[in-house]
């Protein structure tokens, strides 16, 4: 009886862990993983390596002196005609480099700092404190989710972070349950179809890569603001 019961333990024990295995291993029909360039995770979408993640140790590139200048970020918060009272995500918010510039404009508004890495959040924390800043919200985010309320927002800004989103369907999911009916999504990223513009090439994204996986996301590009130095600009709605 004892052997029986033995072998029945082992076999319940066999069993769950194949079931887990194949869980772990099941073939995911929207992601592939292979190897690819140094600078990717070796996980694909729609024919796109996904980038790694730049890393809170980034912060003083993001602070540099020269980004006006090689990015023109003044243009391109004019080109979301930000209003005194929008409420306003930025994803990916790194130091805040956009937020409290963003804050400054929306006096009778809020502005959502959403991240995933507690330095970022915790250097923004800083600077909210230091200036008395009412208007911001920090948001601790997920690889999966940018964890803000349905029909929040109506503005977006992704600057050169969604090229780095280990789920992106998931992501933009998220985003688009936050985004009111008649929102904009704001999609800044350095210009994949110029060889010249100095950023490393899973960095970049095209036009056309872009738009077709916010198509398949259910967002439509409405247009692409041509007016900044080395980035799209892509303003994408609901369809």
């Amino acid at each position: 009886m004892k052997k029986v019961a033995l072998l029945l333990f082992l076999l319940a024990v066999i069993t769950t862990l194949y079931q887990c295995h194949g869980q772990e291993t099941k073939p995911n029909e929207n992601y592939t993983f292979k190897k690819g360039d140094p600078n990717g995770i070796g996980k694909w979408y729609m024919g796109r390596e996904i980038a790694h993640v730049m890393g809170f140790q980034g912060m003083g590139w993001l602070n540099r002196t020269e980004r006006e200048e090689e990015e023109n970020t003044t243009k391109l918060l004019d080109n979301m005609d930000i209003q005194t009272g929008d409420t306003i995500a930025d994803i990916g918010a790194g130091s805040g480099y956009h937020v409290f510039r963003m804050a400054a404009m929306t006096k009778k508004g809020l502005i959502y700092a959403v991240d995933i890495q507690d330095e970022m959040l915790a250097e923004m924390h800083r600077k909210k404190e230091k200036d008395r800043v009412k208007n911001v919200t920090l948001i601790k985010g997920s690889k999966k989710s940018v964890n803000l309320p349905k029909n929040s927002v109506d503005k977006v800004l992704l600057v050169d972070v969604y090229h780095e989103f280990n789920y992106p369907i998931e992501m933009i999911a998220s985003l688009k349950n936050a985004l009111r009916p008649n929102g904009k999504l704001f999609l800044i990223e350095y210009r994949g179809e110029d060889d010249w513009v100095p950023i490393k090439k899973l960095h970049k994204m095209t036009q056309e890569q872009t738009a077709k996986e916010m198509q398949a996301a259910g967002l439509k590009l409405e247009r692409n603001i041509g007016n900044l130095p080395w980035q799209h600009c892509m303003v994408f709605g609901k369809e």
